[in-house]
């Protein structure tokens, strides 16, 4: 969908032109070319290997490791998708965003005892109302908080060197765990397990009510998001002032208010994805934001950061991959491969999966 490409000339005009100029002069050298049939050589092993695992385990547990990546990769969608907008209008990394989804776990925790949702009801219509009422209310929260954070601490510094708003949003990172650390502790918190326990079988594989909630609940919103980018006024608005701020604002566009919009929009995707991680894992603790954050990042890079498709479909790769790597290989790993993808995609696709390309400057 064309309408959800947010900065369709303005994204990666400086970022992505660079790294292209970059890519292009390493590949094209010897080294480069030896460092790209290496690449394709252990690619072509690791998948070898995956596969000879795959067929030694069986179809029934490939297919719960596919519906587990499923479920946490749509988690992480809903995380890379705030990255993306953000980048994809003024072009800047929001560390803290990673540390939103964390706040958005601890303030549905919070919320949860007061609107009488707690354990006893699990699985019950009881907590269809509460439910409904704190993820709304978690979002708002959030979205506050992020529109807050942006015109405090990321306005003033719009026109400042790319360094300092960058130095901005880790330290507001720092701050946010910070918080969060000293309202809860160190410790791992329980989240109450309201959804129902319920689960059907297909071929080996158990499928429980909880995976197709995670997966039903986050396609829903990725929809509404790229609907309301394509067709709404605002979205419009977003779009144009990604592509060009300044004649934006000399279309009569309230550029401050369409950005503070999609720190708003971002945040609630992200408070909502750390109120259905709470649920789906029934744990949360402080510092998780950290390597989601970091996952949901490397997420939106590779499906195309720019592009809420991209966005979408890099989160649900990457918690497939995740899933994969834990399943059939060591979990250590796991971070390996996952930041590798991250250098691969810098080094000889910048633009993602699905990124446009853009003129070189």
């Amino acid at each position: 969908m064309e309408g959800a490409k947010l900065a369709p000339s303005r994204f990666g005009g400086e970022v992505v032109g660079q790294l292209r100029q970059a890519r292009t002069a390493f590949v094209a050298a010897p080294i480069g070319r030896i460092l790209s049939v290496l690449v394709l050589l252990m690619i072509v092993y690791v998948l070898f290997v995956l596969l000879t695992r795959i067929f030694d385990r069986g179809g029934g547990y490939f297919l719960q490791i596919m519906i587990f990546g499923v479920a946490n990769g749509a988690i992480y969608a809903l995380v890379a998708l705030g990255y993306t907008m953000v980048y994809g209008i003024i072009e800047l990394i929001n560390f803290a965003h990673g540390d939103l989804f964390t706040l958005g776990g601890f303030i549905s925790l919070f919320l949860l005892p007061i609107v009488g949702a707690d354990e006893s009801k699990a699985g019950t219509a009881a907590v269809i109302l509460p439910l409904i009422v704190v993820f709304l209310a978690t979002m708002a929260i959030c979205g506050a908080i992020n529109v807050t954070i942006e015109r405090v601490a990321y306005r003033p510094l719009r026109h400042a060197p790319r360094v300092a708003p960058l130095i901005t949003a880790i330290g507001m990172s720092f701050i946010l765990e910070g918080l969060m650390f000293l309202w809860k502790g160190p410790f791992n918190l329980h989240y109450p397990n309201l959804l129902p326990a319920a689960s059907f079988a297909i071929a080996e594989a158990t499928i429980h009510l909880r995976d197709i909630f995670v997966i039903v609940i986050a396609v829903i919103l990725m929809i509404v998001l790229s609907i309301f980018v394509s067709r709404s006024t605002l979205g419009k608005a977003m779009r144009a002032t990604a592509q060009d701020q300044d004649a934006t604002e000399l279309m009569g566009i309230d550029i401050n208010r369409t950005i503070a919009a999609t720190f708003f929009i971002g945040a609630v995707l992200a408070g909502a994805g750390g109120t259905i991680f709470g649920l789906y894992y029934n744990t949360v603790v402080f510092d998780l934001g950290f390597s989601a954050g970091l996952f949901a990042f490397t997420a939106a890079v590779f499906g195309g950061i720019g592009n809420i498709q991209g966005a979408a479909l890099g989160g649900l790769l990457i918690g497939i991959i995740i899933a994969f790597s834990d399943g059939y290989f060591e979990s250590a790993w796991t971070q390996v491969v996952i930041f590798g993808i991250l250098i691969l995609v810098l080094v000889f696709r910048p633009t993602g999966l699905l990124g446009m390309r853009v003129p070189e400057k």
